[in-house]
């Protein structure tokens, strides 16, 4: 990568981490996560895997939503906290049974999520990398980094496989 290509991404990266400062979205992100939802949730984005997660709070009950992006590997769809396993929508996913709706181009699908185990998460992560060029700088890899890079930092960003939801058919 040139310098100056170089320099704007650390830049970039820099920002990005600024933004979510704590591991939690500022101001300026809750925002902008709000209006990427909005977006999302009607098909309207660049980004072929841009999604919007839909869970009950834990505390309220009241539905939240994050715009999310879906990693797609070997037939199988996935999630990928790129916050860690404290971002908010992974403490509300855990506490409600690992359900959620996932809304992807205006169609809503209750899902079941399954964390996938730590060393079996670094070819989802290098996907993840590839597909949520946002995410990177927190994950502090690109999506030419090694599996064992990958692996390495694995333990710190949980991973869901999304399946579908038997009982929403109830």
């Amino acid at each position: 990568m040139a310098p100056l290509k170089r320099q704007a991404a650390d830049a970039a990266g820099r920002l990005k981490r600024f933004l979510y400062r704590d591991g939690r979205p500022g101001r300026v992100m809750r925002w902008a996560n709000r209006f990427d939802a909005w977006l999302y949730a009607r098909g309207i984005s660049r980004v072929p895997q841009a999604a919007v997660l839909r869970v009950p709070g834990r505390r309220s009950g009241q539905p939240t939503t994050v715009p999310i992006a879906v990693a797609d590997l070997d037939g199988a769809d996935y999630l990928v906290s790129m916050l860690g396993r404290e971002a908010n929508w992974v403490r509300n996913i855990e506490a409600n049974a690992r359900r959620a709706t996932l809304i992807r181009q205006g169609d809503e699908q209750p899902v079941r999520l399954e964390e996938v185990p730590a060393d079996e998460r670094a070819p989802i992560l290098r996907r993840y990398a590839a597909v949520a060029p946002g995410a990177r700088p927190h994950l502090g890899l690109g999506p030419k980094a090694s599996l064992d890079e990958f692996a390495r930092i694995a333990p710190e960003h949980p991973v869901y496989r999304v399946l579908g939801d038997p009982l929403s058919s109830r």
